[in-house]
């Protein structure tokens, strides 16, 4: 008889245990504060920071001041970006936390004053989430396959012979590394408060019938807004500036290794006293194709069919030619980009293709320009030449460069 009252009071404790977990449900709260390049001491007016953390005392007063809610933990992780040194990130992710538990330890000095820290040290996990994130990622199966599967150092012999980072730095020239440090490292630039806590749910009874009053969703952040890249160039030939031939020309990266370049010229100078003339205006067309798609837009080597137009009248005290007429022509061309600077590349091209028109041959004589013959141009040969200062313009449009001493 013992023995089933035992059991009987067993089974009770246990449904009586089980509606109090029932009636429980677990929420959570964060507020996430962003730090400039090499800092750690939070700036209010950085990526609105301050508006952040003002918003999150709020509801967190407000979760306090609620009898139905109670705080089950609390912890604040501190982040870096990989560039720099392991040891330095680490100590910059520890400072990084020690800040934000200091600056909420203000706000709520008995809930916060044991507040405990996670400083990471470079967040790889959260670098992996955010590749993950974007379909759009040059590399991006490569580099999910390096941060998975490659160790943050290498070693042979005792000595560090490869590494995460450096793989990550050569994956396509630089240019996965470059995509990733302009859209993704600021985001690891961070210290996140994490609370978690406990709702009971009120239950009401009207007559057979049970009301159960869900708890307040916590505010929820909005994320930052991203900002798609954008790529363009303004450049002027300076074989032709050194001619006294003043140009101007603009090319926009249209995607998928294609980009749409135009030019301008015009000059007009004469001098009738001295039988000179040089006028030249038109301009070109071009599509182009470069061929390190994956990588850097507008640098490296590219292909490109292009169309020109030009009138021109060029004569220095002997023979003129005038070309009043459009002339036409068009052709392939081939080139290199280098880049020279940061914003700044120089553009090594040549056309090979067709020129044609007509035009006059005609001789000064006094005050009077006597004509010679009228002539049809039929040329095939070399019709574009460029040596070009180009500007490079646009959001993430830039020769980056790593940096290996400074803690991110």
């Amino acid at each position: 008889m013992k023995r089933p009252f035992i059991l009987l009071l067993l089974l009770l404790l246990s449904g009586h245990s089980g509606a109090q977990d029932s009636g429980t449900r677990r929420g959570t709260d964060s507020v996430r504060v962003y730090f400039r390049q090499g800092e750690s001491r939070p700036d209010p007016y950085f990526r609105e920071n301050g508006a952040r953390v003002r918003t999150f005392t709020e509801r967190f007063r407000t979760l306090l001041q609620d009898p139905s809610r109670r705080i089950r933990g609390l912890r604040v992780t501190g982040g870096a970006s990989p560039e720099g040194s392991t040891a330095l990130n680490q100590r910059l992710s520890e400072r990084r936390a020690e800040a934000i538990r200091q600056m909420v330890s203000g706000y709520f000095p008995h809930e916060f004053g044991w507040l405990s820290t996670v400083p990471k040290g470079i967040d790889w996990e959260g670098l992996e989430r955010l590749v993950l994130s974007d379909e759009y990622m040059p590399y991006r199966h490569e580099v999910l396959d390096i941060l998975r599967h490659t160790p943050e150092w290498l070693m042979c012999d005792g000595q560090v012979t490869d590494g995460r980072k450096r793989r990550l730095g050569m994956l396509g020239g630089g240019y996965a590394w470059r995509y990733m440090e302009s859209r993704f490292f600021p985001e690891l630039r961070a210290s996140t408060l994490h609370v978690w806590y406990e709702s009971e749910e009120v239950r009401e009874a009207v007559k057979d019938t049970v009301y159960i009053l869900p708890p307040e969703p916590a505010e929820a952040v909005p994320a930052p807004r991203e900002r798609r890249p954008f790529y363009m160039a303004v450049k002027t030939n300076l074989l032709y500036d050194a001619v006294v031939l003043p140009n101007l020309g603009l090319e926009f990266y249209v995607g998928r290794g294609w980009s749409v370049a135009g030019n301008w010229m015009y000059t007009w100078l004469k001098s009738d006293r001295r039988h000179r003339y040089h006028r030249i205006y038109g301009g070109d067309l071009e599509v182009r194709r470069w061929l390190s798609y994956g990588r850097k837009p507008l640098t490296g080597h590219h292909i490109g069919v292009y169309g020109q137009l030009l009138t021109y009248d060029l004569e220095w005290g002997g023979r003129g030619y005038l070309g009043d007429r459009w002339s036409y022509g068009g052709g392939l061309s081939y080139g290199y980009s280098a880049p020279i600077g940061r914003r700044l590349n120089l553009d090594f091209s040549i056309g090979i293709g067709y020129l044609g028109g007509e035009y006059y041959e005609y001789v000064p004589q006094g005050d009077c320009y006597l004509w010679q013959a009228t002539k049809q141009r039929r040329w095939f040969g070399p019709t574009k030449a460029e040596v070009s200062l180009v500007w490079l313009l646009g959001h993430d449009n830039y020769n980056g460069k790593r940096r290996s001493q400074i803690g991110k």
